[in-house]
């Protein structure tokens, strides 16, 4: 009996001590992190392109992700941050691929084509690493940012669909786009509102895809908005 009267008296004592020690809800996170899920909405315009090659229509693009954010000083005002998402770039243009017995052929269309829709979608897993500054503050999460980087991206599928007045065809799959891709970016801005800007380092196509003799060197910029929820 005496060690249960014990057993009792002693859990009865910290509770009453559990009690005592309230939980201030409103404390200061002075080690808080500015992890992020990320949307971006832009414009993708292609670079470097060979002659004839013309783009039309809007060519959009789309990405969301999250942001796993890692601070350097005391301060948290500088940080790296790495992450995990999902793209999708849409290119509108006037060139033609063909495909025959897995064999891929590239030209501009004539003049005197009609073209309905002719656009390359292009799915990526993304991994981008980036260096932050912000002038947050524990107590508001409200803040101007400048967000560098470098994304690498891994295409996961591709497609070609053409509507004109003389044919209509669709290519998927097409072994001439490079399957990694990578370049650098920008985003700066004030609390969820922030300028994007994107620079592709290396072309959409490998060297194979050529109109005539000359490669498709076409790499990619992109610019928009981007946008961060906590």
């Amino acid at each position: 009996m005496r060690n249960y009267l014990f057993i009792i008296t002693f859990f009865f004592s910290l509770c009453l001590n559990a009690q005592q020690k309230d939980i201030d809800f409103d404390a200061i996170d002075s080690l808080y992190r500015e992890d992020q899920f990320y949307l971006n909405i832009s414009y993708n315009a292609l670079q470097r392109r060979s002659e004839g090659i013309t783009q039309n229509k809007f060519s959009p693009g789309f990405a969301l992700g999250f942001l796993r954010d890692m601070p350097i000083n005391k301060k948290r005002t500088f940080a790296f941050a790495t992450g995990l998402g999902y793209s999708l770039g849409i290119y509108n243009h006037n060139l033609k691929i063909g495909s025959s017995n897995g064999v891929y052929s590239y030209e501009v269309f004539n003049s005197d084509v009609t073209i309905t829709k002719n656009k390359f979608s292009l799915h990526y897993i993304d991994l981008p690493l980036e260096f932050r500054w912000r002038n947050s503050t524990p107590q508001s999460h409200a803040f101007w940012r400048i967000h560098t980087g470098v994304k690498l991206s891994y295409l996961i599928y591709d497609e070609y669909t053409s509507v004109t007045s003389t044919e209509n065809f669709k290519v998927t799959n097409n072994k001439d786009f490079n399957q990694l891709h990578y370049g650098v970016y920008l985003a700066f801005g004030w609390n969820t509102w922030n300028f994007y800007a994107y620079y592709g380092l290396n072309p959409l196509l490998k060297p194979s895809a050529k109109i005539g003799n000359d490669s498709i060197d076409m790499n990619t910029a992109n610019f928009g908005m981007m946008f961060y929820i906590l």
